[in-house]
């Protein structure tokens, strides 16, 4: 069946959904055991109509949408359970769905931030001096420094380590929001950043702190560039349902994308949390780069293995955070 077909067939049910569910709210007493009873119907055929459409047309509008209805009517459809649980199944399920239903823009982002950083190295080792004036002072310690240990105790560290998580998340909170910009904002800022990346490194390497350099970003920094990419994703995926909307308004389909990437904004917050961490207490207290690489590896595979396994199980009731 292909896409038009299956949107065309199905549209008046699902906006009977909408309907209904819109009307229920948080009561839906309210609207009677017979509308009650044709809710539920409906919710579960949307739900399967869903997990059809995640494995048919991945990267569609129309999977955002299902998503988004099937979200809101799960929350009325099963209002007797907490908001814990949902939260609970979200991180253990539904947040890695949503990524990997956008997998080819992970690729796509991934591309946008590791490409340019092979320029940048080779900009940064070939001509340092230039290199210096171009990136910005605080990326200068690697020329000249000789440890990763800043020396300033647990109480430092910790607001330094606030100070990290903050930033992260504002700079994947931009990446994000930039998509609504066709997504150029979000492939400019991944560009940029992969530049800077590349360019610190051969700075680096030429000043002969590579081991140094390691030491500094391989603990956290795994799962920080993971992040950023997963909130690249996030943005990219924004900009295509502005400029390929299919059979939904523009607004319509920018509507349902949102939905779907601002609950993956807030779970890859939850890992910026964690790579926050990592960077105060673990990335600047002054450990060699085997022990530093080891643990920043474990956590990435942790991440990268949790996106596959996870978002692979494909299930027919998508887990959501009750975003309303």
């Amino acid at each position: 069946m292909n896409l038009n077909r299956f949107q065309h067939e199905r549209q008046d049910r699902w906006a009977r959904l909408d309907r209904l569910v819109t009307t229920a709210g948080s009561r839906p007493e309210q609207i009677g055991p017979a509308a009650v009873r044709e809710l539920a119907t409906l919710y579960r055929a949307a739900a399967a109509d869903l997990a059809y459409a995640r494995q048919r047309y991945p990267g569609e509008a129309v999977v955002g949408r299902l998503e988004n209805l099937v979200g809101r009517a799960r929350l009325v459809v099963y209002e007797r359970h907490s908001r814990r649980t949902s939260i609970v199944e979200f991180f253990g399920r539904g947040y890695w769905q949503l990524l990997w239903q956008r997998r080819w823009f992970v690729l796509l982002a991934g591309v946008l931030l590791f490409g340019p950083s092979v320029f940048g190295f080779l900009f940064g080792y070939s001509d340092p001096d230039a290199a210096a004036t171009y990136l910005p002072e605080g990326f200068l310690w690697v020329r000249d420094a000789e440890s990763t240990d800043q020396g300033l105790g647990t109480v430092g560290l910790a607001a330094f380590s606030l100070f990290v998580m903050t930033n992260n998340i504002f700079v994947t909170l931009l990446t994000f929001v930039l998509g609504i910009v066709w997504g150029v904002g979000t492939a400019w800022i991944l560009l940029q950043n992969g530049f800077l990346l590349g360019a610190v490194a051969g700075l680096a390497i030429e000043a002969g702190n590579g081991s140094l350099l390691v030491a500094a970003i391989a603990g956290h920094g795994i799962l920080e560039l993971s992040c950023i990419v997963i909130g690249g994703s996030a943005g990219l995926s924004l900009g295509r349902a502005i400029l390929r909307p299919g059979h939904q308004t523009r607004w319509e389909s920018v509507r349902a994308e949102a939905l779907g990437s601002l609950q993956i904004f807030l779970g890859t917050a939850a890992w910026l949390v964690v790579a926050g961490f990592l960077e105060g207490f673990l990335s600047r207290t002054g450990l060699g780069a085997v022990p530093v690489t080891i643990v920043g590896v474990a956590v990435g595979a942790v991440f990268w293995g949790l996106f596959v396994l996870r978002g692979r199980s494909v299930q027919t009731r998508a887990p959501a955070l009750a975003l309303r």
